[in-house]
């Protein structure tokens, strides 16, 4: 059984361009049956007819119609109590029967209605050729999406009355729930997304016009195999088109003219990464921002990392704070996984950054600040809130306090424990103290920052900030077990009121101009969600509300690799762990970009007009974040995406390495024993 992601552009929830777009999808997960002479390709009639073609056509199999009729209750014809598929097989619901009163009669008048409706189209699709052989074939049976069931649950029904082989079911779209009980029934059942929740099968495309008699007949006819086939494969290949449009980015770095070309005058660059964990990801990003610094004139570095630990860093690059090197500005950084940003290249960046500053120092320059755009820090952001305050006002520092003593009865810096016992009733909910206290802050927040001068400006921001970290991480805590989307919005939510906030406290020492930050940040936060299947249950990212209110003033660069090794752990809370990185799976953006032959290049719809087909296509996309389980990769790291929306550009690294950390334990040293992909020998 194979199943699509859940992962990570609220509505509309779309995935796929049109049906036949959706096919090419379907074949791509398919492609173990291409070339196999016993496999036959059903289409069912009508919606499953330009699926099944695009099918049929990739994996070089013969196609034929199977005719299923819905049969509506009396009154509701929506409702479906059954199905009537070819060779005159009924299958019904008696609990939908009972429901809507359906008399046998009634159910005998439907099925006869629809029993001639099925006669006229297999007569009239085939125009007098008889039904392909089933006997002994392994029949894929293809239809544009499930909803029920019902009618899928006919066809196979009257296929294993034909005596196939095997019987293969799939889909583009379809609940999980349905795609788990066909996949007990079947002997392979692959549905290309699961979106949650589920609502209609025509939610999941852009373009889900009716299909006609004529277009089913014109496909029919349509060879799908042979030398005369494959209208859509005349002409040069994806990975040929990407071959013209590649953009050659030694080390992941891609030349200036080149970025200077995409970029332009963006006030938001956000850079990605599709793991956590990749050495030449972090070196390439930070080659790029020091770029971005020294000829963009960029004023800031915003992390996805948490607040208090990145405001350690702005500290000590600005040449502020008790910290005498990047090694010991870093080491706020406990939290796992720790080595995100204890590593050597962020610490190499951070030391680069403090020189940058010393020059600009000395030569009356703006400095660039290190910040950080994460909520986590619940317990270290309070008590930031109260060292600030001790210092400015000692009364309100006493009142903070007491709000935030709600949060004694949970243990330090364990925001989850906090989330279940509030969100359980298993104890208080500290909304209100947090609220209270933020609301002050912002009250005289003003006041304290007047006082010093622009230090105290930067003091008060960042106590302000902190403030308003504890208040979306006590709500963020409490969501985590109310919903997995929910808790991620607000997080993305968070870092992008966040980033908005930076920028305008950046602009007041900005000589007039607009601000600029480039944003470190994984690929699912980067990416437009809207581009990607997850917004099909509502999930929103850092890169979709920045674009939505930035517009072109805004950035998203994507960052994938085909192979290698990773920095990760095996569970939450574990050990790091340099793993090897399975090769990107058929079907994928990954794949595609490996074999446009380059070990590293920059690829963008907006600097060549050939990477518009082949980023235009839905595709596999991979995300590993601090944990890679290689051992159910496809479930756990894989989802839908459309690169050509999701990104401006994509850097593609073909082979990398593990991200190294500063403190290496044993096992990360030893590494993981690499294994012989796919069959593991």
């Amino acid at each position: 059984m194979t199943l699509a992601t859940d992962g990570r552009r609220h509505s509309p929830r779309r995935v796929f361009r049109d049906r036949r777009e959706a096919g090419r999808v379907l074949a791509g997960l398919l492609d173990a049956y291409r070339g196999d002479p016993d496999v036959l390709v059903l289409g069912l009639a009508r919606g499953g007819i330009p699926v099944a073609w695009e099918v049929a056509a990739a994996i070089g199999a013969p196609l034929d119609a199977f005719v299923v009729r819905k049969l509506g209750a009396p009154g509701h014809e929506e409702f479906a109590v059954g199905a009537l598929a070819s060779g005159g097989r009924v299958v019904v619901n008696d609990d939908m029967l009972r429901a809507l009163r359906v008399t046998p009669q009634q159910l005998r008048d439907i099925a006869e209605r629809e029993g001639r409706e099925l006669v006229r189209r297999e007569a009239a699709y085939r125009g007098g050729r008889g039904p392909a052989e089933i006997a002994g074939k392994t029949v894929i049976l293809v239809d544009d999406g499930l909803a029920t069931g019902a009618s899928m649950l006919a066809a196979v029904q009257a296929l294993r009355e034909r005596e196939p082989a095997r019987i293969v079911i799939a889909v583009p779209a379809a609940p999980e729930s349905t795609c788990r009980e066909f996949a007990g029934l079947v002997d392979d059942m692959v549905c290309a997304s699961m979106p949650t929740p589920f609502r209609a099968v025509g939610e999941s495309f852009w373009d889900f016009a009716q299909v006609t008699d004529d277009e089913v007949r014109a496909l029919l006819t349509t060879p799908t195999t042979g030398t005369a086939v494959l209208p859509a494969a005349i002409g040069p290949s994806a990975a040929e088109l990407l071959g013209h449009a590649v953009i050659d980015a030694p080390a992941g770095v891609p030349p200036t003219e080149a970025l200077e070309e995409l970029i332009g005058d963006a006030r938001i660059v956000l850079i990605g990464e599709s793991s956590h964990g990749t050495h030449e990801f972090y070196e390439a990003r930070a080659a790029i921002t020091r770029w971005l610094i020294e000829e963009k004139g960029f004023d800031g570095v915003a992390a996805e990392a948490d607040w208090p630990d990145a405001y350690r860093v702005n500290r000590y690059v600005r040449g502020l704070g008790e910290d005498t090197s990047a090694d010991a500005a870093l080491t706020g950084f406990q939290r796992f996984p720790a080595w995100m940003w204890r590593n050597t290249v962020v610490r190499d960046f951070v030391e680069w950054l403090h020189a940058h500053n010393q020059r600009c120092r000395a030569d009356d320059r703006k400095q660039t600040g290190f910040y950080g755009l994460d909520l986590y820090s619940l317990h270290r952001s309070m008590k930031e809130v109260i060292d600030y305050l001790e210092n400015v006002d000692p009364v309100a520092a006493e009142r903070a306090r007491h709000r935030y003593g709600c949060f004694d009865h949970a243990s330090a810096d364990d925001g989850q424990a906090y989330g279940y016992a509030a969100a359980f009733g298993a104890g208080p909910s500290c909304e209100g103290q947090v609220i209270e206290q933020l609301v002050e802050m912002q009250r005289n927040g003003l006041q304290y920052a007047r006082r010093d001068g622009l230090l105290a400006e930067d003091e008060a921001f960042y106590a302000q900030m902190n403030a308003q970290t504890v208040r979306d991480a006590e709500a963020y805590y409490r969501a985590m077990f109310g919903g997995r989307v929910t808790s991620w919005n607000m997080r993305d939510q968070h870092m992008a009121h966040t980033l908005r906030a930076l920028l305008a406290h950046l602009d007041r020492d900005s000589g007039g101009r607009p601000s600029r930050i480039v944003v470190w940040a994984h690929n699912s936060h980067v990416g437009d969600a809207r581009a990607t299947e997850v917004s099909g249950d509502g999930q929103l990212t850092l890169g979709q509300l920045v674009r939505e209110q930035y517009g072109d003033d805004c950035r998203l660069i994507g960052l994938t690799t085909y192979g290698g090794t990773v920095t990760a752990a095996s569970s939450w809370g574990g050990i790091a762990e340099r793993k090897t990185v399975r090769p990107a799976l058929h079907g994928s953006i990954e794949e595609l970009l490996h074999h446009a032959g380059s070990p590293a290049f920059l690829v963008s719809c907006a600097l060549s007009r050939d990477a518009e087909q082949p980023l235009g296509a839905v595709r596999l996309g991979r995300a590993i974040g601090v944990i890679y389980l290689p051992e159910t990769e496809r479930q756990s790291h894989y989802y839908h995406v459309r690169p050509a929306d999701q990104f401006d550009a994509i850097i593609h690294i073909d082979r990398t390495r593990a991200l190294e950390p500063l403190e290496v334990t044993s096992r990360w040293v030893a590494g993981q024993t690499p294994e012989t992909y796919p069959s593991g020998l």
